[in-house]
């Protein structure tokens, strides 16, 4: 749909760039391509160097340490190396595990990092450490997994992790995410097929395709079990299309997205901002409360928009100036652009972070922000009186003048559906 709009130089400029139905963004930052390759190749070069079969459990459970139980389902292909359990090949079929990771005593560790082990058997104490991993062989068996593992609200979180993932890196960022934030929901893992490689770009896209329906069916057997009554998504960065990708066809199957669906967190999500409208608008009316947390220095982002033909990345974009109108539609946008992280290219804010972990996990965990800390409230420039719940509100702070009355009506009106009606020769789309 082709929009004019009568607006000031700026804030036009500023419509377009944020997308909505306005058009691609303008600039692609081609010159900085470069300094992010290598940010990347280094990144690669760490990884590397990992210990690789660190999923073969321990032969004695370790005491004094934390642990995480989750369940894990995939859509990789199984392998036959025991420490490995899946690769980064595509399966054909869901598999399902329950995974017990050990976590060290906190006086040994810092918040919001993953202690890879260094060798094989690792050392509990001081690094992470599987120590039982068990097939899930029927749905009746997952749902005994949902019954044993409830907290008294019946709270799951489903963690969708992004590109460049090994099966072993999601299960260990994973666990580190539910024991720093705090929460006792149980945590649902799904992993896709990414070969955990940084230059397997287009690979890991194409396997994010490959798993919507799979992640659609683990979303709808959440809901479907009597021991759920509310379901938060956290997906990062690829994973964060895939998961919109999901509910849009949950929405679909089954006319609407279901109540027990309350909350859908996108940290850093790598999603064009023009096919996010059309997700977005395909849920239907009744979708989950929305919380997206975006960051201006993620060059992982960038790299993505200039593969992308130079479409920004939902997750890369400055979208405060429309945090009133996105509140008005179920969004909340958190800004992370200003908090400090230990990763080079400023992608993994929302897992190592010790500030915003911490308010994912209040986030997650259905709790307020009340009577808590308001430094990561003050540093990003938000309102925290309240933070949990389906009828939660974040607004960042802007001025709702930023934008006219004339465009937030087009914009309310593309996100939500006129019946394909044809109006001046057109169709909404």
């Amino acid at each position: 749909m082709t929009i004019s709009l009568s607006l000031p130089g700026r804030i036009a400029q500023g419509l377009t760039g944020f997308g909505f139905g306005f058009g691609k963004a303008i600039a692609a930052r081609v010159g900085r391509a470069v300094p992010v390759f290598v940010a990347l190749s280094l990144v690669t070069s760490g990884c590397a160097n990992r210990v690789q079969d660190v999923l073969q459990p321990l032969a004695v459970a370790p005491a004094g340490t934390s642990r995480v139980t989750m369940l894990v389902a995939t859509t990789r292909k199984p392998s036959e190396d025991p420490g490995k359990l899946f690769s980064g090949d595509r399966g054909t079929a869901i598999s399902l595990n329950s995974v017990d990771v050990s976590i060290p005593p906190d006086r040994n560790r810092k918040i919001g990092e993953v202690q890879w082990p260094s060798r094989m058997p690792p050392n509990p104490q001081r690094e992470f450490a599987v120590t039982q991993v068990a097939k899930v062989q029927s749905e009746g068996q997952a749902f005994d997994w949902y019954r044993k593992n409830r907290n008294t609200k019946h709270q799951v979180i489903i963690f969708v992790h992004g590109f460049n993932n090994t099966y072993a890196d999601a299960v260990f960022r994973f666990a580190q995410i539910v024991h720093d934030s705090g929460t006792d929901a149980a945590p649902i893992l799904f992993t896709w097929p990414s070969r955990g490689r940084v230059f397997d770009y287009l690979y890991d896209k194409e396997s994010a395709n490959y798993s919507r329906r799979a992640l659609e069916d683990l979303i709808l057997q959440a809901v479907n079990s009597p021991d759920v009554s509310d379901v938060t998504i956290l997906a990062h960065s690829m994973g964060g299309w895939l998961a919109a990708e999901a509910l849009r066809g949950v929405a679909m199957r089954e006319k609407s997205i279901p109540t027990k669906v309350k909350n859908v967190v996108l940290a850093s999500p790598d999603i064009d901002i023009d096919v996010f409208r059309r997700q977005f608008t395909e849920m239907g009316p009744k979708r989950p409360h929305f919380v997206i947390l975006t960051s201006t220095r993620d060059k992982a982002l960038e790299m993505s928009s200039w593969l992308s033909g130079g479409v920004s990345r939902v997750g890369g974009s400055d979208l405060r100036p429309y945090a009133p109108l996105l509140d008005q539609l179920g969004v909340s946008v958190i800004d992370t652009s200003a908090i400090a992280t230990n990763d080079p290219l400023g992608h993994n804010a929302f897992a190592d972070s010790p500030e915003i972990v911490r308010l994912l996990g209040r986030r997650l965990a259905g709790q307020s922000l009340e009577g808590g800390k308001a430094s990561v409230a003050d540093q990003i420039g938000m309102t925290a009186a309240n933070f949990a719940g389906s009828a939660a509100r974040v607004a960042v702070a802007a001025p709702v003048a930023v934008i006219s009355p004339e465009a937030r009506e087009i914009l309310k009106r593309e996100l939500s559906s006129n019946g394909g009606k044809m109006v001046d020769g057109q169709i909404a789309y």
